[in-house]
């Protein structure tokens, strides 16, 4: 078009820019309807949408694919669309009427016929596969009704066209609101407070609102309109209990503890995984950046490196939030888990200024999860940094009459590591040694009568550490000072970040196990390089659809699963401060008991 003289292509152009404009307000309400921590008493489903659902959505934008190859064929055949005016009031005033009188009844009564026996197994189910409604939904239908949608957004807009009133204003306006009321009706979050119907009583014939269309999906022989009730008003399909639930829904305040439709409290939740943001990159895999994306492992990839700046700018914003985010929800074994992230990148934690603002924050999340009547927090990585609370210590002493169980689920952790070393070995080289993990790790393999290289340059915390061994076992524990000294041990444990030149100490073949926070960086193409300790969740988890960091789908770090076998096993111990080496093995046998698996077959 640059080098031409004539803009004959012009209308191509505007449908190109219509399907990236259509993208992004489908992309804008999603992430508005992920963000929970706005949103959580306002939504009509508290349950969350889970890996099943996110994949039968994954190509709920092929309608635009679809709508923009009609809207091209319309142009092949009537060039006259691209000598369309800016702007024409008439056109508006066209528009509206072919819309209320024309697509909203035919879309009605369209809806009801793939409802029928015949059409609904053939056609409709597809849709309605999706158990919480999400403004991908939206677009989630078969050839068909895709097909049938054309009809209903053409009519208004081609019409008002082909009548000699269009103008590429009319265009623009009608589709984007139409695709913006239909993910608002699909949102599961309820927008409109009810006194503004109080007041304007006719304004609900008029438009629907979330709780209406989320009814549609409950009962499925209810409220069929598009956008106006008024129809199902006219055809007697309107559900009874729509505005009295939008009610109840739309009152719900920002409360910790809500009040029902069915006159219950809203269930607080019985576990809390406290985690934290570790990078810009990894910030930006939450669900309510790009749902696809959070729902498969983290892992750099192109398509965020120009969101870097942007997102960089609000991490730093985030200094000024008080407050824990609520991250995601999940059920299990009918307990609700969720995700709480304290605002704070991984960067930050290194800050010595920043510790105190850091731990108040902890703090200020564990109290409110001891109001609310949660049974059990359990703190991801640098939550629970030594140096940082003393492994949530700090929290427990300070506040001796907690309900609430502190976990920072670290002896699973070493559970996960030593069940991955096979039997066989009968040397480690173990850097991080005087760590909470280090020590745990390090006192249980001499137990097993492995030698330990403990790489530490402190005398007097070696010293301490191997006091704690059986007198027998004090031998296998060994103080080493540099990496040479591991340069024919083929088993590394690595629980304090190493450089490439530390790593080319060992030998060709070696194994690292690592227990670091972020993981090492596999520079040897000899070697090979364990994952951090992690669990797959039992099967009959339900409403999960984030993954966690770089772990795969349904698998969790092994400090979050520990705190989930805290609650499922109903202890009522804290678990803060050094690892209790007997309790290894107990809780290793636990979290098999409750169905936690390991990623590997441990020997």
């Amino acid at each position: 078009m640059y080098w031409k003289e004539s803009m004959e292509d012009v209308w191509c152009l505007h449908i190109l820019i219509l399907c990236g404009l259509r993208g992004l307000v489908h992309q804008l309400w999603s992430t508005y309807s992920n963000m929970l921590y706005l949103n959580r008493r306002r939504r009509v489903s508290q349950q969350g949408i889970d890996y099943e659902q996110i994949d039968n959505e994954w190509h709920w934008d092929n309608f635009l694919i679809l709508q923009a190859i009609v809207g091209t064929l319309a142009y092949l055949n009537f060039p006259s669309l691209a000598n369309l005016p800016l702007w024409d009031v008439r056109g508006f005033i066209s528009c509206l009427i072919l819309h209320v009188m024309i697509s909203e009844p035919l879309f009605y009564w369209m809806h009801r016929f793939l409802h029928s026996p015949h059409l609904f197994p053939l056609y409709h189910w597809y849709h309605h596969e999706s158990k919480v409604t999400h403004p991908f939904t939206a677009g989630n239908a078969t050839f068909l009704e895709h097909l049938l949608l054309c009809v209903i957004v053409g009519i208004p807009t081609l019409g008002t066209a082909f009548i000699g009133y269009g103008s590429i204003s009319v265009m623009y306006s009608y589709i984007l609101a139409f695709d913006f009321l239909r993910c608002l009706g699909h949102s599961n979050v309820e927008i409109f407070p009810h006194s503004l119907y109080q007041r304007v009583p006719l304004l609900r014939y008029v438009i629907y609102c979330p709780t209406y269309h989320s009814l549609h999906h409950q009962e499925m022989n209810t409220n069929f309109c598009l956008f106006m009730p008024l129809y199902d008003v006219l055809g007697n399909t309107l559900n009874a209990a729509s505005w009295s639930l939008q009610k109840e829904i739309s009152s719900r305040t920002i409360s910790e503890v809500v009040t029902l439709h069915d006159g219950t409290a809203e269930r607080a939740p019985d576990f809390v995984f406290l985690a934290h943001i570790v990078d810009i990159m990894s910030s930006m895999h939450a669900p309510f950046v790009f749902r696809s994306f959070s729902s498969v492992p983290f892992s750099t990839q192109l398509f965020l490196l120009p969101m870097w700046p942007f997102t960089f700018v609000v991490v730093l914003t985030m200094w000024l939030k008080s407050k824990t985010l609520l991250f995601s929800s999940y059920n299990i074994r009918g307990r609700v888990n969720q995700t709480w992230v304290v605002p704070r990148a991984g960067f930050q934690y290194f800050l010595p200024f920043a510790a105190q603002g850091i731990n108040k924050l902890i703090e200020e999340a564990i109290l409110r999860a001891d109001r609310i009547g949660v049974k059990v927090v359990s703190l991801a990585a640098l939550n629970k940094n030594e140096g940082l609370n003393g492994g949530g210590a700090l929290f427990v002493n300070k506040h001796p009459n907690l309900r609430v169980r502190v976990v920072h689920g670290n002896t699973l952790t070493a559970a996960v590591m030593l069940n991955q070393i096979p039997r066989d070995v009968n040397e480690v080289f173990l850097t991080g040694a005087t760590s909470k993990l280090g020590r745990a790790i390090a006192l249980y393999l001499a137990r097993r009568r492995v030698r330990v290289m403990m790489l530490t340059q402190s005398t007097e915390r070696f010293m301490k550490i191997q006091r704690e061994a059986p007198a027998e076992c004090q031998k296998y524990l060994v103080q080493v000072t540099k990496y040479q000294t591991a340069k024919k041990c083929k088993t590394w444990i690595i629980g304090k970040w190493s450089t490439p030149r530390q790593q080319s100490w060992a030998p060709s073949g070696t194994h690292f196990y690592q227990f670091v926070v972020p993981p090492i960086i596999p520079f040897r193409r000899d070697c090979t390089y364990g994952k951090l300790a992690a669990m797959r969740l039992p099967k009959d988890v339900t409403g999960l659809g984030t993954c966690e960091y770089t772990m795969g789908r349904g698998i969790v770090h092994a400090c979050h699963a520990g705190g989930l076998v805290h609650l499922l096993e109903g202890w009522t111990h804290h678990e803060v401060g050094a690892i209790n080496v007997d309790q290894i093995d107990v809780v290793w046998e636990a979290a098999l008991k409750h169905g936690l698996k390991p990623l590997y077959n441990s020997t």
